[in-house]
Protein backbone atom coordinates (compact mmCIF):
# COMPACT_ATOMS: atom_id res chain seq x y z
CA UNK A 1 0.00 0.00 0.00
CA UNK A 2 1.10 3.65 -0.82
CA UNK A 3 -0.65 6.62 0.50
CA UNK A 4 -0.31 9.50 -0.49
CA UNK A 5 -1.23 12.98 0.81
CA UNK A 6 -2.28 16.34 -0.74
CA UNK A 7 -2.91 19.26 1.08
CA UNK A 8 -4.41 21.00 -1.46
CA UNK A 9 -6.62 18.79 -3.80
CA UNK A 10 -8.28 19.89 -6.85
CA UNK A 11 -10.42 18.97 -10.23
CA UNK A 12 -7.93 19.80 -12.81
CA UNK A 13 -10.08 21.01 -16.29
CA UNK A 14 -8.10 20.56 -19.36
CA UNK A 15 -9.47 22.53 -22.14
CA UNK A 16 -7.20 21.98 -25.83
CA UNK A 17 -7.14 25.18 -28.38
CA UNK A 18 -5.77 25.63 -31.44
CA UNK A 19 -3.69 28.51 -30.06
CA UNK A 20 -4.19 30.91 -27.03
CA UNK A 21 -5.15 34.58 -28.07
CA UNK A 22 -5.29 37.12 -25.16
CA UNK A 23 -8.83 39.05 -25.54
CA UNK A 24 -10.16 36.45 -27.98
CA UNK A 25 -13.01 34.02 -27.66
CA UNK A 26 -11.84 30.70 -28.70
CA UNK A 27 -13.36 27.08 -29.11
CA UNK A 28 -12.24 24.48 -27.70
CA UNK A 29 -11.22 21.53 -29.58
CA UNK A 30 -11.67 19.04 -26.63
CA UNK A 31 -11.97 19.56 -22.58
CA UNK A 32 -11.69 16.90 -20.03
CA UNK A 33 -12.23 17.22 -15.91
CA UNK A 34 -9.22 15.09 -14.13
CA UNK A 35 -8.66 14.36 -10.30
CA UNK A 36 -5.78 16.57 -9.26
CA UNK A 37 -3.22 17.63 -7.15
CA UNK A 38 0.09 16.25 -6.97
CA UNK A 39 -0.29 13.56 -4.35
CA UNK A 40 -3.59 12.82 -5.93
CA UNK A 41 -1.55 12.04 -9.62
CA UNK A 42 0.62 9.99 -7.95
CA UNK A 43 -2.06 7.45 -6.45
CA UNK A 44 -3.89 7.66 -10.16
CA UNK A 45 -0.13 6.21 -11.56
CA UNK A 46 -0.31 3.84 -8.99
CA UNK A 47 -3.83 2.70 -9.24
CA UNK A 48 -3.23 2.14 -13.29
CA UNK A 49 -0.84 -0.07 -12.58
CA UNK A 50 -2.87 -2.06 -10.39
CA UNK A 51 -1.21 -0.74 -7.38
CA UNK A 52 -2.47 -0.07 -4.05
CA UNK A 53 -3.52 3.32 -2.74
CA UNK A 54 -5.45 5.72 -0.59
CA UNK A 55 -5.18 8.90 -0.97
CA UNK A 56 -5.84 11.43 2.44
CA UNK A 57 -6.89 15.22 1.73
CA UNK A 58 -9.07 18.17 3.03
CA UNK A 59 -12.16 17.93 1.79
CA UNK A 60 -11.67 15.81 -1.29
CA UNK A 61 -15.71 14.87 -1.45
CA UNK A 62 -18.25 15.21 -3.84
CA UNK A 63 -16.84 14.69 -7.90
CA UNK A 64 -13.26 14.31 -6.43
CA UNK A 65 -14.27 11.49 -4.39
CA UNK A 66 -16.48 10.00 -7.18
CA UNK A 67 -13.56 10.24 -9.87
CA UNK A 68 -11.01 8.91 -7.42
CA UNK A 69 -13.19 5.88 -6.55
CA UNK A 70 -13.65 5.46 -10.64
CA UNK A 71 -10.15 5.24 -10.98
CA UNK A 72 -9.55 2.51 -8.16
CA UNK A 73 -8.40 4.88 -5.28
CA UNK A 74 -9.74 5.20 -1.87
CA UNK A 75 -10.30 8.99 -1.10
CA UNK A 76 -10.04 9.32 3.09
CA UNK A 77 -11.26 13.02 3.42
CA UNK A 78 -10.25 15.26 6.36
CA UNK A 79 -12.22 18.48 7.69
CA UNK A 80 -12.69 21.49 5.16
CA UNK A 81 -14.74 24.19 4.79
CA UNK A 82 -15.39 25.39 1.35
CA UNK A 83 -15.25 23.40 -1.85
CA UNK A 84 -12.71 22.15 -3.63
CA UNK A 85 -10.65 24.06 -6.16
CA UNK A 86 -10.74 23.93 -9.86
CA UNK A 87 -7.56 24.33 -11.86
CA UNK A 88 -8.00 25.34 -15.24
CA UNK A 89 -5.10 24.47 -18.08
CA UNK A 90 -5.79 25.94 -21.50
CA UNK A 91 -3.42 23.65 -23.82
CA UNK A 92 -2.41 24.96 -26.99
CA UNK A 93 -1.63 22.91 -30.16
CA UNK A 94 1.69 22.76 -29.52
CA UNK A 95 1.70 21.53 -26.11
CA UNK A 96 2.12 25.14 -24.77
CA UNK A 97 0.35 24.96 -21.80
CA UNK A 98 -0.98 28.28 -19.21
CA UNK A 99 -2.44 27.33 -15.68
CA UNK A 100 -4.75 28.80 -13.95
CA UNK A 101 -4.68 27.23 -10.23
CA UNK A 102 -7.45 28.39 -7.72
CA UNK A 103 -6.21 29.09 -4.27
CA UNK A 104 -8.50 26.11 -2.49
CA UNK A 105 -9.65 25.78 0.62
CA UNK A 106 -8.50 27.66 3.34
CA UNK A 107 -7.13 25.09 6.81
CA UNK A 108 -7.38 26.34 9.91
CA UNK A 109 -5.04 24.99 13.16
CA UNK A 110 -7.75 21.59 13.89
CA UNK A 111 -7.96 20.98 10.49
CA UNK A 112 -4.47 20.77 10.06
CA UNK A 113 -3.81 18.71 12.85
CA UNK A 114 -6.82 16.38 11.34
CA UNK A 115 -4.70 16.40 8.84
CA UNK A 116 -1.90 15.08 10.05
CA UNK A 117 -3.28 12.93 12.81
CA UNK A 118 -5.32 11.05 10.07
CA UNK A 119 -1.86 10.65 8.14
CA UNK A 120 -0.44 8.81 10.90
CA UNK A 121 -3.40 6.51 11.69
CA UNK A 122 -2.61 5.06 7.89
CA UNK A 123 0.86 5.00 8.13
CA UNK A 124 1.76 1.96 9.65
CA UNK A 125 0.56 -0.65 7.14
CA UNK A 126 2.11 1.75 4.05
CA UNK A 127 5.09 0.69 2.56
CA UNK A 128 5.01 4.38 1.51
CA UNK A 129 3.80 7.64 2.42
CA UNK A 130 4.26 10.54 -0.09
CA UNK A 131 3.06 13.91 0.32
CA UNK A 132 3.10 16.21 -2.05
CA UNK A 133 1.66 19.72 -3.89
CA UNK A 134 1.70 23.01 -2.46
CA UNK A 135 0.81 24.16 1.06
CA UNK A 136 -2.64 25.68 1.39
CA UNK A 137 -3.90 28.94 2.91
CA UNK A 138 -4.28 29.06 6.46
CA UNK A 139 -1.78 26.02 7.08
CA UNK A 140 2.12 26.51 7.71
CA UNK A 141 5.18 26.04 5.46
CA UNK A 142 6.12 23.11 8.04
CA UNK A 143 3.07 21.19 7.17
CA UNK A 144 4.91 18.88 4.78
CA UNK A 145 7.26 18.44 7.66
CA UNK A 146 4.76 17.23 10.28
CA UNK A 147 3.20 14.87 8.03
CA UNK A 148 6.85 13.16 7.65
CA UNK A 149 7.19 12.98 11.12
CA UNK A 150 3.49 11.36 11.54
CA UNK A 151 4.02 9.26 8.57
CA UNK A 152 7.41 7.93 10.37
CA UNK A 153 5.39 7.38 13.38
CA UNK A 154 3.86 4.55 11.42
CA UNK A 155 7.30 3.72 10.54
CA UNK A 156 6.48 4.15 6.98
CA UNK A 157 9.16 5.52 4.13
CA UNK A 158 8.33 9.19 3.42
CA UNK A 159 8.74 10.57 -0.09
CA UNK A 160 8.49 14.87 -0.29
CA UNK A 161 7.39 16.64 -3.64
CA UNK A 162 7.03 20.37 -2.89
CA UNK A 163 9.25 22.93 -3.10
CA UNK A 164 10.11 26.26 -1.70
CA UNK A 165 9.09 27.08 2.24
CA UNK A 166 7.59 24.04 2.26
CA UNK A 167 10.13 22.43 0.64
CA UNK A 168 13.31 23.36 3.15
CA UNK A 169 10.92 22.60 5.88
CA UNK A 170 10.31 19.10 4.97
CA UNK A 171 13.90 18.35 3.95
CA UNK A 172 14.88 19.26 7.85
CA UNK A 173 12.15 16.64 8.93
CA UNK A 174 14.20 14.05 7.49
CA UNK A 175 12.09 12.06 4.76
CA UNK A 176 13.69 8.67 2.54
CA UNK A 177 12.97 10.62 -0.56
CA UNK A 178 12.69 13.78 -1.85
CA UNK A 179 11.96 14.16 -5.67
CA UNK A 180 12.86 18.22 -6.44
CA UNK A 181 12.95 19.30 -10.23
CA UNK A 182 15.79 21.17 -11.28
CA UNK A 183 14.79 24.82 -10.43
CA UNK A 184 13.40 23.84 -7.02
CA UNK A 185 16.65 22.01 -6.04
CA UNK A 186 18.12 25.10 -6.90
CA UNK A 187 16.12 27.58 -4.80
CA UNK A 188 16.54 25.31 -1.63
CA UNK A 189 20.28 25.25 -1.74
CA UNK A 190 20.08 29.23 -2.33
CA UNK A 191 22.57 28.77 -5.98
CA UNK A 192 21.82 28.27 -10.04
CA UNK A 193 22.96 24.78 -10.93
CA UNK A 194 23.71 25.35 -14.43
CA UNK A 195 25.25 21.46 -14.82
CA UNK A 196 24.94 18.08 -14.10
CA UNK A 197 27.55 18.16 -11.72
CA UNK A 198 26.10 20.87 -9.35
CA UNK A 199 22.65 19.17 -9.09
CA UNK A 200 24.85 15.88 -7.99
CA UNK A 201 26.67 18.12 -5.51
CA UNK A 202 23.51 19.61 -4.05
CA UNK A 203 21.85 15.94 -3.96
CA UNK A 204 25.22 14.66 -2.29
CA UNK A 205 24.86 17.48 0.34
CA UNK A 206 21.45 16.12 0.88
CA UNK A 207 22.31 13.00 1.67
CA UNK A 208 24.95 13.90 3.73
CA UNK A 209 21.94 15.31 5.83
CA UNK A 210 20.09 12.68 6.43
CA UNK A 211 17.90 12.31 3.16
CA UNK A 212 18.03 8.23 1.51
CA UNK A 213 17.47 9.29 -1.84
CA UNK A 214 17.35 12.43 -4.09
CA UNK A 215 15.25 11.68 -7.17
CA UNK A 216 15.78 14.41 -9.48
CA UNK A 217 14.02 15.01 -13.06
CA UNK A 218 15.57 17.15 -15.22
CA UNK A 219 13.47 18.03 -18.28
CA UNK A 220 14.56 17.66 -21.60
CA UNK A 221 17.41 16.01 -20.01
CA UNK A 222 15.60 13.35 -18.21
CA UNK A 223 16.46 12.56 -14.37
CA UNK A 224 19.34 11.39 -12.00
CA UNK A 225 18.70 9.65 -8.70
CA UNK A 226 21.40 9.87 -5.77
CA UNK A 227 20.86 6.67 -3.66
CA UNK A 228 22.74 4.49 -1.04
CA UNK A 229 23.87 1.92 -3.77
CA UNK A 230 25.31 4.51 -6.25
CA UNK A 231 24.12 7.97 -8.77
CA UNK A 232 22.51 7.06 -12.02
CA UNK A 233 21.40 9.67 -15.16
CA UNK A 234 19.04 8.77 -18.20
CA UNK A 235 17.72 11.21 -20.81
CA UNK A 236 14.37 11.79 -21.48
CA UNK A 237 12.72 10.21 -24.47
CA UNK A 238 12.14 11.62 -27.61
CA UNK A 239 8.09 12.77 -27.65
CA UNK A 240 6.70 13.28 -30.64
CA UNK A 241 3.38 15.08 -30.13
CA UNK A 242 3.41 16.79 -26.59
CA UNK A 243 0.07 16.94 -25.27
CA UNK A 244 0.35 18.22 -21.92
CA UNK A 245 3.02 18.81 -19.51
CA UNK A 246 1.37 18.78 -16.41
CA UNK A 247 1.64 15.94 -14.04
CA UNK A 248 4.42 14.65 -15.60
CA UNK A 249 6.73 14.75 -13.05
CA UNK A 250 4.07 13.19 -10.48
CA UNK A 251 4.38 10.57 -13.10
CA UNK A 252 7.90 10.06 -13.02
CA UNK A 253 7.94 10.12 -8.56
CA UNK A 254 5.39 7.45 -9.33
CA UNK A 255 7.09 5.54 -11.73
CA UNK A 256 10.25 5.36 -9.32
CA UNK A 257 8.03 4.02 -6.74
CA UNK A 258 6.01 1.73 -8.07
CA UNK A 259 9.26 -0.52 -9.38
CA UNK A 260 11.38 0.05 -6.48
CA UNK A 261 8.92 -1.51 -4.59
CA UNK A 262 8.97 -4.40 -7.05
CA UNK A 263 12.00 -4.70 -6.04
CA UNK A 264 13.83 -2.70 -8.81
CA UNK A 265 17.71 -1.90 -8.57
CA UNK A 266 17.70 2.53 -8.70
CA UNK A 267 18.85 2.06 -12.00
CA UNK A 268 16.17 0.56 -13.22
CA UNK A 269 13.93 2.03 -11.16
CA UNK A 270 14.72 5.36 -12.86
CA UNK A 271 14.27 3.91 -15.95
CA UNK A 272 10.82 3.31 -15.49
CA UNK A 273 10.33 6.83 -13.80
CA UNK A 274 11.22 8.37 -17.03
CA UNK A 275 9.11 6.22 -19.07
CA UNK A 276 5.95 6.78 -16.88
CA UNK A 277 6.77 11.03 -16.82
CA UNK A 278 7.54 10.63 -21.00
CA UNK A 279 4.46 8.61 -21.23
CA UNK A 280 2.13 11.23 -19.34
CA UNK A 281 3.69 14.36 -21.80
CA UNK A 282 1.70 12.79 -24.50
CA UNK A 283 -1.52 12.05 -22.78
CA UNK A 284 -4.50 14.52 -22.54
CA UNK A 285 -4.84 16.93 -19.80
CA UNK A 286 -3.71 15.49 -16.13
CA UNK A 287 -4.43 11.75 -17.83
CA UNK A 288 -2.27 9.80 -16.01
CA UNK A 289 0.23 6.42 -17.84
CA UNK A 290 -0.62 2.57 -17.46
CA UNK A 291 0.86 0.07 -18.47
CA UNK A 292 -0.22 0.06 -21.85
CA UNK A 293 1.01 3.95 -22.47
CA UNK A 294 4.94 3.50 -21.58
CA UNK A 295 7.79 2.15 -23.44
CA UNK A 296 10.54 0.67 -21.32
CA UNK A 297 12.78 0.05 -24.49
CA UNK A 298 12.58 3.60 -25.67
CA UNK A 299 14.40 4.93 -22.54
CA UNK A 300 17.92 4.12 -22.72
CA UNK A 301 19.31 1.82 -19.49
CA UNK A 302 20.86 4.42 -16.59
CA UNK A 303 24.55 4.98 -16.18
CA UNK A 304 26.86 7.05 -14.49
CA UNK A 305 26.39 11.03 -15.31
CA UNK A 306 28.21 12.89 -17.41
CA UNK A 307 28.58 15.63 -14.94
CA UNK A 308 29.42 18.44 -17.43
CA UNK A 309 26.13 17.95 -18.72
CA UNK A 310 24.62 21.59 -19.10
CA UNK A 311 21.12 21.97 -18.01
CA UNK A 312 20.93 25.65 -18.80
CA UNK A 313 17.86 25.71 -21.07
CA UNK A 314 16.23 22.88 -20.13
CA UNK A 315 12.53 22.85 -19.08
CA UNK A 316 12.81 21.20 -15.35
Amino acid sequence: MVVTVTPNPSLDRTVEVAALVRGAVLRADASRVDPGGKGVNVSRVLAAFGHPTLAVMPGGTGELATLLRAAGIQPVSTPARGTTRVNTALVEADGTTTKINEPGVELHAHEVAALVDTVAAHAAPAAWVVTAGSVPRGAPDDLHARIVTAARRGDARVAVDTSGPALAAAVAAGPDLVKPNVAELAELVGHPLPRLADVLAAAADLRGGGIDTVLVSLGAAGAVVVAPEGTWHTASVPVTAVRSTVGAGDSTLAGYLLARTSGASPADALVHAVACGAAAVGLPGTAVPGPADIDISSVKPASAPEESLDLTGEAA
